[in-house]
């Protein structure tokens, strides 16, 4: 087995200060040279090459996969090809001396390689997650092509399909988010609360106008057990003399996914929790993005979401209001 070069070079102190070696970490294991084992254990070198010459011509290891050869640089500037032996090798030789140190120096080099590893995975699993994120990106765009040339959707499907395209553009922000680097925006967060008495009108008149066009019944808006002054009041509620919520737009996300999930309503929460988030934005002067079309298909994503998925369905609505 021959490397060319070291990935990184550790430095392991004994518990008693007594020894020091440059420890080489390389493909998630540990190596040392046959001058530093006999340091390591205190030992001659004559003594650890007859137990390395043990372990193998007793086929407890096999050298091709335990030893290599690493270019390091001597004392006087030269290159050198070095002989290597990694941990397999030191614990074995460590068990035939019974050395203290080797005990100390296992110890030591599992909670490096742990750590190591920890960190070696979890970079790797990052990779694949933004990997991922390319791949959904084109599958989107493959999935909002094939189903709109060949007609397979309806309006609201399409509009469905566009809401998504559109976000996943900004899910790679929810892995930062994941990976706790990104938070919800903290804005200033005072906004004009919505009175219960005057949201009670405001649907009262949505529903006398969808009467009119024959599009809602009696059971239309009618109230379970004061449901809605709940809702309106999470959303100025604080902890600890801080608002809960840290921006407006988290606010009018929260309404949007409460009317329509807890069903404080008898008839009508799909429409009448978009009614009440478009009239909280304009109340609080916020822009926002989202068509008519697409508020029917953010409405519907909400109602088939699981509870579990409720803090998705806030970031997404949150992205989605717009800067």
């Amino acid at each position: 087995m021959n490397e060319e070069t070291i990935s990184s070079i550790l430095l392991y102190q004994s518990p008693n200060g007594n020894t020091e070696i440059d420890v080489h970490l390389k493909s998630n294991t540990i190596w040392l040279s046959l001058n530093q084992l006999a340091a390591l254990f205190g030992r001659h070198k004559s003594v650890i090459s007859r137990h390395i010459k043990n372990v193998f011509q007793t086929n407890e290891l096999n050298p091709s996969s335990v030893v290599a050869f690493f270019a390091t640089t001597a004392a006087d500037g030269k290159i050198y090809e070095v002989e290597y032996f990694n941990l397999d090798v030191i614990i074995s030789i460590g068990y035939r001396v019974n050395s203290k140190e080797g005990t100390q120096f296992r110890q030591w080099a599992t909670q490096v390689l742990n750590k190591h590893l920890i960190q070696g995975f979890t970079y790797h699993q990052h990779r694949l997650q933004e990997k991922g994120l390319v791949e959904l990106h084109q599958t989107i765009a493959l999935l909002e092509k094939t189903l709109v040339q060949q007609q397979l959707v309806n309006d609201i499907g399409l509009e469905v399909i566009k809401l998504i395209s559109d976000y996943a553009k900004t899910w790679h922000l929810l892995l930062a988010y994941d990976e706790d680097k990104l938070t919800l925006p903290k804005e200033d967060c005072s906004s004009k609360p919505l009175s219960y008495v005057q949201v009670k009108d405001f649907i009262e008149s949505l529903k006398t106008a969808l009467k009119q066009r024959q599009e809602a019944s009696d059971l239309f808006g009618r109230e379970r057990e004061h449901g809605l002054d709940g809702i309106l009041a999470s959303l100025e509620q604080t902890f600890d003399h801080k608002p809960l919520y840290h921006s407006i737009k988290e606010k009018a996300a929260h309404l949007l996914y409460f009317v329509i999930k807890d069903h404080p309503f008898v008839d009508g929460n799909k429409r009448i929790g978009s009614f009440l988030f478009l009239l909280y934005l304009e109340m609080q002067q916020l822009p926002n993005r989202i068509d008519d079309k697409g508020l029917v298909a953010l409405a519907l994503l909400v109602a088939e979401s699981q509870p579990s998925q409720k803090d998705l369905l806030i970031r997404l609505i949150v992205n989605l209001i717009g800067e």
